[in-house]
């Protein structure tokens, strides 16, 4: 039987699911300590492509993520699945990474993390929406990329061979491997946490989770890795290696209630279509 590395790239994200008013900086951002923080949902989907090529053909699946400590707690859910290494990248030459800034980091994290066949992650993150970090590390990688899987199809002789959308429709795609892998939430329905995988890793931390990293037993230790320790070019990391300047942010807050009934006549659209143009919602 083969055996593949499937490294899999994920996130920790406020959830948007949950903004109001109250949840918004003055200058438009999101306040993110006033929101939960969640697994990235496509970044879970990813996380189950890659358990999924463990169970049929063989290998190992290694989680990595950039984030503060608390980070480590999505790196922790993924264990409990069955993902085998965990690691954390956690720098504060790190704050304020666009994604090509971002890509980077995580391209050299990939790295120094050894050989690979898979590369996967979410199509994108909630709190961003831009889809582009994934496309980015694959580049910096210098890999084929494969977006928007649907399914493994086989994994064989140095190939593999997936079905992925294009929208209205789906298509069968077979490339080399390594191989970076972008998955949407349609492709799979991620597992349930194991009750044995739970018991065994629920006392993992990375160092900068406990006050005194000395007292943390190996087997309960997480890897967490500097940008140092992935040599990254610190020009290329945070504010000083992010291009991506937001002229604007508004927030919008929806106050209107209630509901309004339109006859199904010529003379009720009629009014329907002035009030929309009054309102700047048409024209």
């Amino acid at each position: 039987m083969s055996s593949y590395s499937s490294i899999v790239l994920v996130k920790q994200v406020p959830d948007t699911s949950k903004i109001t008013g109250d949840a918004m900086n003055p200058n438009g951002t999101i306040k993110r300590s006033a929101l939960p923080a969640i697994f990235n949902p496509e970044d879970l989907c990813a996380l189950e492509a890659a358990l999924e090529i463990k169970d049929r053909f063989g290998g190992t699946v290694t989680v990595v993520s950039m984030g503060p400590p608390k980070a480590a707690e999505i790196l922790r859910e993924c264990l409990y699945r069955g993902a085998d290494r965990a690691i954390l990248v956690t720098d504060r030459g790190a704050a304020g990474s666009d994604t090509l800034a971002t890509s980077y980091i995580l391209s050299q994290a990939i790295k120094t993390a050894g050989n690979f066949d898979f590369v996967f992650c979410g199509r994108q993150a909630i709190d961003g929406d831009t889809a582009q970090t994934g496309p980015q590390c694959a580049e910096k990688l210098g890999i084929p990329q494969v977006a928007y899987l649907l399914d493994v199809i086989d994994v064989k002789d140095g190939h593999a061979t997936f079905k992925r959308s294009i929208g209205d429709g789906w298509e069968i795609v077979r490339t080399t491997t390594p191989v970076l892998v972008t998955v949407i939430k349609d492709a799979n329905e991620p597992r349930p946490q194991a009750a044995i995988k739970v018991m065994r890793n629920k006392h993992k931390r990375v160092p900068a989770e406990v006050a005194d990293p000395a007292t943390l037993a190996p087997e309960d230790r997480l890897e967490q890795w500097s940008l140092a320790d992935i040599n990254a070019d610190l020009e290329r990391c945070g504010f000083a290696g992010s291009p991506t300047k937001v002229h604007k942010i508004e927030s919008i807050v929806l106050k209107k209630e209630g509901r309004q009934l339109v006859e199904p006549t010529e003379a009720g659209v009629r009014s329907l279509v002035a009030e929309l143009v009054k309102d700047r919602a048409l024209g």
